[in-house]
């Protein structure tokens, strides 16, 4: 018999959802620490984007995944996937057309630091998600090979290529759906805690300057699937959406300095100690709840 993946064995009793938000992901390392200090530990992950970097890291090995992550996000030098000069950017779009960075190096990277090259080999039940071209819609991938699902889930539209699996090509799961709370609740999880980069945060307004109008428009089109998934969830789920503390303004510039890495730290830290203060007024320790099994 297959291991259990995503979809199959019993409904998970927790779940973490790892949002996308490129740089921004450091945030979700501190809350993890939040919540593994207090013993709060998944059945399921699930990750989109750059949360499914970190969600994968998280599922291979959750007992070192805070130290392995915090070694990758600070050491800047030796893990930029987009440390590419401005040339070799230049020469990849004029040679591809449709983006500007390879995906080698984050390729190396995932081969380099994840101790995993299936989703059969994963510690805890993890899935991710992209968006299908040929499709128009998610594709969630939970078997199989999983360093091109990781690929694909990381394929932001002019920035990383298109990823081909079972011939099709797909985008950046932000997409489709940045913040896959209702695809935790389907998988029957009860209990869903939610690590995000602080996009949500910040309520939109309507746009004042040129400039805001497309990124508003982007917003809206990250969040909307968000924002309805939260006023469906049922009464007798739990859904915990941590804090950054630092929020993001939607409408900033570094919203567009995807190679800006020099305020990880911060990030770790802030939402380590914002997240850690959430869950010490809001919820109570768990009692010891068994992994989902892994063989069958």
């Amino acid at each position: 018999m297959s291991p259990p993946t995503a979809t199959d064995g019993p409904p998970p009793e927790v779940a973490f959802v790892l949002g996308g938000g490129g740089i921004h992901g450091a945030a979700e390392v501190g809350m993890m620490r939040a919540l593994a200090e207090r013993g709060i530990r998944p059945q399921l992950v699930l990750g989109t984007s750059i949360g499914a970097l970190n969600g994968a890291v998280l599922a291979a090995d959750p007992d070192l995944a805070v130290d392995r992550l915090c070694a990758l996000w600070t050491n800047v030098a030796a893990n930029n996937p987009f440390e590419a000069s401005l040339l070799e950017q230049a020469s990849t779009f004029a040679r591809t057309r449709t983006h500007l960075h390879g995906n080698h190096r984050l390729r190396r990277l995932l081969l380099t630091h994840l101790p995993a090259r299936s989703f059969e080999e994963l510690t805890l039940r993890f899935a991710c998600v992209a968006a299908s071209i040929e499709r128009a819609g998610a594709r969630w991938f939970d078997r199989g090979p999983l360093i091109d699902a990781l690929l694909a889930s990381t394929a932001v539209p002019g920035l990383l290529p298109p990823v081909e699996i079972d011939g099709e090509h797909h985008l950046d799961g932000g997409l489709v759906d940045s913040i896959p709370v209702g695809r935790a609740i389907e998988l029957g999880a009860r209990v869903v805690y939610v690590l995000q980069v602080g996009r949500i945060e910040q309520p939109l307004t309507a746009p004042t300057k040129p400039w805001e109008v497309g990124l508003i428009a982007f917003e809206i089109a990250r969040r909307h699937r968000f924002v309805e998934a939260m006023e469906r969830v049922p009464n007798d789920v739990e859904v915990h959406v941590l804090p950054t503390g630092t929020p993001m303004h939607y409408a900033d510039a570094s919203q567009v300095r995807y190679r800006d890495l020099s305020r990880v730290t911060e990030r770790i830290e802030s939402a380590y100690q914002a997240s850690a203060e959430y869950l010490d007024d809001r919820v109570a320790i768990p009692l010891a709840v068994p992994d989902a099994p892994r063989t069958g």
